[in-house]
């Protein structure tokens, strides 16, 4: 083969660090969780533990001990602590959480051609992929759907889908058991079940669900050649877990 000076050569290649040579890095084997704290204080966190020992048991990391001490957090108004489990370690990061203005009107959804992973997609791991995929196939929408192999309403891409059909709650089946739905349909009747993407437009109202911004009435479900437009009502409550993170 000819060699081309076009900075695809060896000049343009680095060798990978010792310390990246991993399957965490390399194949997305960690666990991990993401949750919300308020001034310092972690919410939901035994909800998000269980969760994560369950993602650890499944790929046969080491879970953390249920009364996992918790670092010193620094008493923001709003962050988000991401625990993270490897091979060799827990680790963890707190960041500011700066979800910005209340979107008064809901937001807006988009239903992308983008599959779940059949194994993992009930986990929250680092094998990522798909789910980076659909929040770009959002283009200026909030968030995008995920599907399942059987075009079905599987999950968001960083949020978790409730819907309201035919007076009823329901929780699409396929996705990731989010910790802030399901403290919010504590006290609710409400059921799991797979929902096909025809279906979609015969929702009368829904919400979307997540650490980083509570629970967020949908206005608009986009999908390929059709929409549909939802009446907007926020949930009646003062939980911290629950609100949108703004002040």
């Amino acid at each position: 083969m000819e060699r081309t000076d076009s900075g695809a050569g060896a000049e343009g290649l680095k060798p990978l660090p010792l310390e990246l040579d991993h399957p965490a890095w390399l194949h997305g084997l960690t666990a991990f969780t993401t949750v919300r704290t308020r001034r310092g204080e972690p919410l939901l966190w035994p909800t998000h533990l269980e969760r994560l020992c369950q993602t650890c048991a499944f790929l046969g990391l080491p879970a953390p001990s249920t009364d996992l001490p918790l670092p010193t957090l620094e008493p923001w108004p709003w962050g988000l602590l991401r625990v993270t489990v490897g091979a060799a370690a827990t680790f963890w990061t707190h960041r500011p959480l700066t979800s910005g203005p209340l979107p008064a009107a809901g937001v807006r959804v988009r239903l992308t051609d983008i599959q779940i992973h059949p194994q993992l997609a009930t986990h929250k791991t680092g094998n990522y992929l798909p789910y980076r995929l659909a929040m770009q196939r959002a283009e200026d929408a909030f968030e995008g759907w995920l599907i399942g192999p059987d075009d079905t309403l599987a999950d968001g891409s960083r949020t978790a889908p409730l819907l309201e059909m035919a007076g009823q709650l329901v929780v699409p089946a396929g996705g990731l058991p989010s910790v802030t739905r399901a403290a919010f349909l504590n006290g609710y009747e409400w059921s799991v079940r797979k929902v096909h993407s025809s279906e979609l437009p015969t929702v009368t109202r829904a919400w979307i669900c997540g650490s980083g911004i509570g629970i967020v009435p949908v206005r608009e479900i986009v999908g390929e050649v059709w929409s549909a437009t939802l009446p907007v009502e926020w949930p009646q409550t003062d939980d911290p877990a629950l609100i949108w993170p703004e002040g």
